[in-house]
């Protein structure tokens, strides 16, 4: 996983492992690194991260939409539900807010059909 952070600002370290800690919260999961991103998974994937060179592509897998200041796009998936994409730069950016967004994301990959 450090070869995603290799040459960022520290910040970005930062701000992802606060978002595994507020995901960690919400019940056992696996992280893990991938060649272009960073999946967050419990039963399936539910959250994940690209590092992108000043910031962090954040995001999350949920049966609605939400909305969110960090939130700069929204993905369809049909029945599937919605990916959202937070762009996150500092840890102060991974708030109360987002971490209820993880939890609800994170229950919706525990119980899937």
């Amino acid at each position: 996983m450090a070869e995603h952070f290799k040459g960022k600002p520290r910040q970005l370290r930062r701000t992802f492992d606060r978002f595994c800690a507020l995901a960690k919260e919400c019940g056992p999961l696996t992280v893990y690194a991938q060649k272009t991103r960073i999946v967050i998974q419990a039963r399936v994937r539910f959250g994940g991260a690209v590092v992108r060179k000043d910031w962090i592509d954040a995001g999350l897998w949920l049966k609605r939409t939400a909305s969110h200041p960090r939130l700069v796009r929204t993905e369809t998936f049909g029945k599937a539900g919605y990916g959202l994409h937070f762009r996150l730069e500092q840890p102060e950016d991974v708030d109360r807010a987002l971490a209820r967004l993880i939890c609800e994301a994170y229950t919706t990959a525990g119980h899937r059909d």
